[in-house]
């Protein structure tokens, strides 16, 4: 039992440090998705957008996703791009979106987080 409480926290702790660089590497790929003229879709609430959002990104907040996939356009290998406060919500938005057949989307993961990834 001993250790099992001593290699928890250190497994945790890796799993994070993973978790952590997986994100980083979705932020490059969803701004090289960007740069080539992806749609890009905060889904966040609209006082959030209003507060500050990504360039031509879109207004579709989570809760909306499913009952507006006719904004996300008929081709459904086209390049998506979701992302919102922390990346929990666009995860949400990926899998209604991906359940849906669209087959090209990313999670950018959160807004502050993308304008700190965002190429110079």
């Amino acid at each position: 039992m001993s250790l099992f409480r001593g290699v928890l926290p250190w497994a945790l702790v890796l799993v994070g440090l993973l978790t952590l660089s997986g994100c980083s590497d979705n932020r490059a790929k969803a701004w090289q998705m960007i740069d080539d003229g992806a749609l890009l879709v905060d889904v966040r609430s609209p006082g959030e957008y209003n507060a500050g959002h990504l360039p031509d990104a879109k207004l579709i907040p989570v809760s909306e996703v499913g009952s507006r996939l006719a904004e996300f356009g008929n081709d459904k290998n086209a390049p998506i791009v979701v992302y919102c406060a922390a990346g929990v919500r666009a995860g949400k938005a990926k899998d209604i979106l991906e359940s849906n057949g669209f087959t090209n989307v990313v999670n950018g993961g959160g807004y502050e987080d993308m304008m700190a990834a965002k190429p110079k």
